[in-house]
């Protein structure tokens, strides 16, 4: 099991969050324009790399809140500060 830094709440147990994927991806500006493959691009395709990767984390049991974590993919230890939804970090 993970024990996951929510920067409101502490650490807890993986089981209390539910995984947004990865982190740091922008929204199309116009996604009206793009195409049915570039929409599917943005929707399905992530990185996957093996070492430190940005996720984004609810913490879905508890203050409900998003954040960002760094954890390695490899051993799966996460990489302190978490970051806010707002960009902070605690």
């Amino acid at each position: 099991m993970l024990l996951i830094p929510c920067p409101w709440c502490g650490p807890r147990d993986e089981a209390e969050f539910g995984y947004g994927g990865q982190a740091h991806v922008a929204y199309p500006a116009d996604p009206g324009a793009l195409t049915d493959e570039e929409w599917a691009r943005y929707l399905f395709f992530r990185d996957n790399p093996k070492g430190p990767f940005a996720e984004r984390w609810h913490h879905a049991a508890g203050c409900r809140r998003w954040f960002t974590v760094t954890r390695d993919t490899v051993t799966h230890e996460i990489h302190p500060p978490a970051f806010a939804a707002d960009g902070g970090s605690r």
